[in-house]
């Protein structure tokens, strides 16, 4: 049977290809890159796997023996360099605090920092997870690079990051996480005016099939469920203030369902619409115009939900004051 191989893998080598999959739809790691990457030997393929050079849903994986299956996320450097997690250099990039306890912090994550090493990547360039290293070091905490990570931020977004001091604590906010009791609300500033003032946005979302780097509600391998809300907090003459909660946790998931109803959020690089660089073009704005804004969850071990709010970065709030809107 022929089809592209991103339909049953979520994958982002550095060689994207299509070719004829014959192979059951789990299997070992090194079959996998092996079949799906042109060329690549199954002992290579072992090789780049054993030596840190692939990630599977963003940690790094040693094990070429390792099941994937649909729905899973690979990356692989081809270059034979590692992406080291388990011996990073602790880095002082000066992370604000928001909330900590025994079990887990919260820190205010700034833009323009990716939050874990990946391919790709400058060799040196310190990621947030340089930056936990250094917090931990402080305190006097073990650190274990696959344990403290709960959830994610993409590069140029902002605000609120939890993070575990322990694999037990690692452990119980993911599984909140799974059970979607965390609350996790998002501040954007978006191309347009919704002429809903409220609205939910169920859409799936998957891989772009024809651009591998975008995430999509159409034309996508493998689509998950997806869903967000939204509510217009200010509106302007072309754009406008949202508060949009997302009850799942998909890739890009707020910048593509906001794309996918026809407002971009204003100085996206990857969802931008020809209406929405015209206008961040019009207002000056260079970056991307979304916060995470608010996290709601119960650490580990407490009884009750903590609140923790990140306070709007200068950059966004100049960006609100360009385009003549206020946060109420």
């Amino acid at each position: 049977m022929k089809m592209e191989f991103f339909a049953m893998y979520d994958v982002l080598p550095l060689h994207c290809i299509t070719m004829d999959l014959t192979c059951a739809e789990r299997g070992r790691l090194d079959a996998f890159l092996a079949q799906a990457c042109g060329g690549l030997s199954r002992v290579k393929a072992g090789a780049l796997v054993r030596t840190g050079c692939v990630l599977v849903n963003g940690r790094i994986v040693r094990k070429p023996a390792q099941i994937v299956q649909p729905g899973d996320r690979v990356e692989v450097s081809l270059s034979e360099e590692p992406v080291s997690e388990s011996h990073l250099t602790p880095v002082d990039l000066h992370l604000p605090i928001l909330y900590e306890d025994g079990a887990c912090l919260v820190i205010a994550k700034p833009a323009g920092v990716a939050v874990h090493p990946a391919p790709g990547m400058k060799k040196g360039e310190p990621t947030i997870l340089h930056g936990i290293a250094h917090l931990f070091a402080e305190r006097k905490i073990p650190f274990g690079a696959s344990s403290v990570l709960v959830h994610r931020l993409d590069r140029e977004t902002t605000g609120c990051l939890l993070i575990a001091k322990s694999p037990q604590a690692h452990a119980a906010l993911q599984k909140e996480f799974s059970d979607r009791t965390v609350r996790k609300f998002y501040l954007a500033i978006v191309a347009g005016v919704p002429s809903h003032a409220a609205a939910v946005i169920d859409a799936p979302v998957g891989r772009n099939l024809t651009d591998r780097t975008k995430m999509s509600v159409l034309k996508t391998s493998v689509s998950r469920e997806a869903k967000t809300t939204y509510q217009t907090l200010a509106a302007g003459m072309d754009c406008a203030l949202l508060l949009c909660e997302i009850h799942t946790g998909r890739t890009h998931q707020v910048r593509v369902h906001l794309r996918s109803v026809g407002h971009p959020i204003l100085g996206d690089p990857t969802y931008a619409s020809s209406s929405s660089e015209k206008i961040a073009t019009h207002y000056g704005i260079v970056g991307m115009c979304l916060h995470a804004w608010k996290l709601t969850f119960t650490p580990p071990g407490q009884l009750h939900e903590q609140t923790v709010i990140a306070s709007l970065p200068k950059q966004f709030e100049e960006d609100l004051g360009r385009v003549g809107l206020v946060l109420p």
